[in-house]
């Protein structure tokens, strides 16, 4: 059995991924775990399985007429790899779907029937853990729930083609299976498990959806996508935040963009920056970069006279106070913000400072994320140019639809037929090979190493 509660970091999200090596290690030895460790906490499949069957009569799903079983064998197949999903029991799990297509080949109805409440129960399982959110990922929303298996038996028995929504499914996305399928060969090839990195993106990876509109945020290559139809439509470069103040990973959902915004000087900045210039230079300084002083945080602050507020107690963290900054041309947001709801407070946002995608490493913001073309990015939302009718600050336009948002961090990407490594810059890769493995050093991350990625 493999025990791994004592090895949970959640503030890193790497606990379940510390299960998959375990599970991973036993699969390419040949030892079969006794427990399966799904990532989420899942509903018991097996009265789920019985109350499906029972409604339809035992009418056979997996062996339904003109078939014989194709799409278990499919399952089978899927499950003996299942531990990179982090479903460890997957191989025991596939030696049972197997005998059961024996059984449901056999022509005995009672037979047929045992057989298709296993394989059911089995797909149940590999579903509910395939679908379990990303670890150590916040939600600016409900957090997607794991699947209940009444759900998953009736998703299955509507499908049109049984096996192409066995593929479908068990997919997940493709940045996700070419990842798996590369580590699943690694695994094979060496007899060991596979490269820790390609386990740690994996996990990161299958909250990406399979196809749709959506944007999807990459802070290891600190680059930005657009994607339609599950395919990306074009790219660009971002800035995004440093080791100190880390970009986290985050999906949500982007329903407006906010034309000539405010800048809300975070605290940290007001203190070592602001109220450090406003007691060097005096308050000329503070009206010649557009700051305000506002009363609270509130919606309803109101703008106070600067000479009121003690800068040097500001500067010596002994006191705070709210700053904001006016729209133009030095305005940290640049021409137009686009926020969507997280408890962190981190928005995508247009910004004067161009030199800095020049640099090949883009780590210097305290965890937004600066568009290098925020026009480009917001034609592509708005379906329009970004255009303020006046000077008049925080002018709202609505999306014609919500566009889902994914800010996650991809040290193992996909890339003509290879896959390619980014640096570590946040060490999250580092830091779960050593839970993971008790202090085992990882393969050292660089950017310029390449694996052949499965086809």
């Amino acid at each position: 059995m493999v025990i791994c509660r004592h090895m949970i970091d959640e503030k890193n999200g790497v606990g379940h991924w510390a299960c998959k090596c375990a599970a991973v290690a036993a699969l390419v030895l040949g030892a079969i775990p006794a427990v399966a460790f799904a990532r989420a906490p899942a509903q018991p499949a097996e009265a789920a399985v019985a109350r499906f069957y029972a409604a339809r009569q035992n009418g056979p799903m997996w062996f339904r007429p003109g078939t014989n079983g194709e799409a278990a064998g499919q399952l089978a197949n899927i499950l003996r790899r299942a531990p990179l999903d982090g479903l460890s029991s997957g191989p025991e799990l596939a030696s049972q779907v197997e005998a059961a297509i024996a059984q449901g080949r056999s022509g005995d109805k009672a037979r047929i029937a045992a057989a298709e409440r296993l394989i059911s129960t089995a797909w149940v399982r590999y579903v509910q853990t395939v679908s379990a959110p990303t670890e150590g990922m916040t939600f600016g929303y409900r957090p997607p729930q794991v699947p209940n298996p009444d759900r998953i038996v009736h998703e299955a028995a509507n499908a049109p083609s049984l096996s192409q929504h066995v593929q479908t499914v068990s997919t997940v996305n493709p940045i996700y299976a070419q990842l798996r399928e590369t580590a699943y060969r690694q695994a094979q090839a060496t007899g060991g498990t596979p490269d820790p990195r390609l386990l740690a993106n994996m996990e990161r990876a299958r909250s990406i959806p399979a196809g749709g509109r959506f944007v999807l945020v990459d802070a290891a290559s600190q680059r930005l996508w657009m994607y339609e139809e599950g395919q990306a439509v074009d790219s660009m470069k971002v800035v995004v935040g440093t080791i100190e103040t880390p970009t986290p990973m985050i999906a949500s959902m982007i329903h407006y963009a906010t034309l000539n915004p405010y800048w809300n000087v975070p605290e940290t900045l007001i203190r070592k920056t602001v109220a450090a210039n406003a007691v060097k230079q005096g308050l000329p300084y503070l009206k010649a970069h557009g700051y305000q002083v506002l009363s609270d945080w509130g919606p309803d602050a109101t703008v106070i006279p600067a000479s009121e507020i003690d800068w040097k107690a500001v500067a010596a963290g002994e006191k705070t106070v709210r700053v904001r900054q006016l729209p133009g041309s030095d305005n940290a947001m640049g021409k137009v913000k686009f926020t969507f709801p997280n408890a962190e407070n981190i928005y995508l946002h247009d910004t004067p400072s161009k030199e800095l995608f020049a640099k090949s490493s883009r780590t210097f913001s305290n965890g937004c994320i600066r568009l290098e073309d925020a026009d480009r990015f917001a034609r592509w939302l708005l379906g329009e140019d970004p255009v303020a009718t006046s000077a008049e600050p925080e002018q709202f336009v609505k999306l014609p639809q919500g566009v889902p948002v994914y800010v996650t961090y991809l040290t193992a990407l996909p890339s003509e037929g290879q896959i390619v490594f980014a640096d570590d810059v946040y060490g999250r890769d580092n830091h779960a090979s050593r839970i993971a493995f008790h202090g085992a050093s990882p393969a050292p991350a660089d950017g310029a190493e390449v694996l052949a990625a499965a086809p």
